[in-house]
């Protein structure tokens, strides 16, 4: 099978949550996927709504999501702590792929990029190139 070739940062969509053009760090060296959100609130039990912060430069960009809680787990970050995430599913769109991922719930405030794409959701289907970025373009709606 092909495999696409992506630079260490992208563009991506999550379609159900109406994300369409969200900056995305490739990181190998992380297992799990992870998005910046604000506002995490238990709704009900094993239910969970969260603001997506679209713009580290314009904090009121945000979209409105809930889901159900896949699961909560101890992640270590990149400073080495070990915190405990919630984890919800969602489709990931990446050049032509599309799948559904697991994705934790974290503040990334100090990141420059909102989202974190883990070898986990890359699977088999990319090949990274570290030195280049943006190889996709911006997804279409």
């Amino acid at each position: 099978m092909a495999k696409t070739v992506v630079g260490w940062r992208e563009y991506v969509s999550l379609p159900d949550w109406g994300i369409f053009d969200l900056h995305a760090k490739i990181d190998t060296g992380a297992r799990t996927s992870a998005v910046h959100v604000e506002g995490l609130e238990l709704v009900s039990p094993g239910v969970i709504r969260f603001d997506v912060v679209l713009d580290r430069r314009h904090r009121h960009t945000k979209v409105a999501v809930e889901e159900p809680v896949v699961r909560m787990s101890h992640v270590k970050s990149s400073n080495g702590q070990r915190l405990e995430r919630y984890f919800v599913k969602t489709t990931l769109v990446l050049g032509s792929v599309s799948k559904v991922i697991e994705i934790s719930l974290v503040n990334r405030d100090n990141m420059t990029v909102r989202m974190l794409i883990g070898r986990t959701a890359l699977g088999d289907n990319f090949l990274v190139d570290a030195h280049a970025q943006n190889l996709l373009g911006k997804p279409a709606q």
